[in-house]
């Protein structure tokens, strides 16, 4: 994976560099040292990912991040900066990653494994509409908890259940609220989850089978997780053809 280095301090992207420098399979192919020189360097370079500071003179990294995530075939961008406040704002335009200053290896390591935004060379496999829809999907779903803000990535979430006025995020470790509406989430993750009830949104990757409870009611059975959730008759039939194709 090629990675762009992007902060105005040269000793934090030498730092990064190294870093990056001593991971298999990522390679530094440039650096940059502002907002604008980022655009640039990410449209001169075609970077898979960007290592973006938040806090630099001129553009910074926020709206850096933005345009950057405009271009045609837009790189993953994980934003590094001191300060905690942004990290909603940075998930908000589209972030892959996000990390706190001093960056730790292990916790470098961690987020590009984690990274689950479409890359390049993913993108280069999709039909124009495909890439334009993996653009404007999120990778990691945030939400504010007692600990601060939980950054879940998609891939761990295994359904998404309404409950009056919040949303319950189930994922392998837990649970989390979040604002957003199952029609919202239903609209961005298009062809990623599945409706089975009006009030729930499973993750068709974590989709296992279908079964009948004791009532006769049929459930979805899900990779990883012990919860049952309930199937509403008029999505039984497309349920059940979805579970057959996997």
């Amino acid at each position: 994976m090629r990675v762009l280095v992007v902060d105005d301090e040269k000793l934090a992207r030498e730092r990064l560099h190294r870093m990056v420098g001593t991971m298999n399979d990522y390679e530094v192919v440039g650096e940059a040292a502002s907002g604008d020189e980022a655009v640039s360097k990410s449209m001169e370079l075609e970077p898979d990912i960007v290592l973006l500071d938040i806090r630099m003179p001129g553009m910074d990294g926020m709206e850096a991040g933005k345009k950057i995530s405009d271009l045609p075939s837009p790189p993953a961008v994980v934003y590094c900066t001191a300060f905690g406040e942004h990290a909603v704002d940075a998930f908000e335009v589209n972030a892959a990653g996000y990390l706190l200053k001093p960056v730790r290896r292990e916790a470098l390591m961690e987020t590009l494994s984690k990274i689950g935004r479409v890359n390049r060379v993913q993108m280069r496999s999709f039909g124009p509409e495909e890439a334009e829809g993996a653009k404007k999907a999120r990778t990691h779903i945030s939400a504010k908890t007692r600990r601060g803000i939980e950054l879940i990535p998609l891939t761990e979430i295994r359904f998404f259940q309404a409950d009056h006025k919040y949303v319950t995020v189930r994922h392998e470790n837990g649970e989390v609220l979040i604002d957003d509406t199952l029609r919202d989430l239903e609209d961005e993750f298009e062809g990623r989850v599945v409706r089975i009830h009006r009030n729930a949104l499973v993750m068709v990757d974590h989709l296992e089978g279908l079964e009948r409870d004791a009532r006769g009611h049929y459930q979805v059975r899900m990779r990883g997780i012990e919860e049952r959730l309930d199937v509403s008759r008029r999505h039984v039939s497309g349920l059940r053809k979805l579970v057959q194709s996997l």
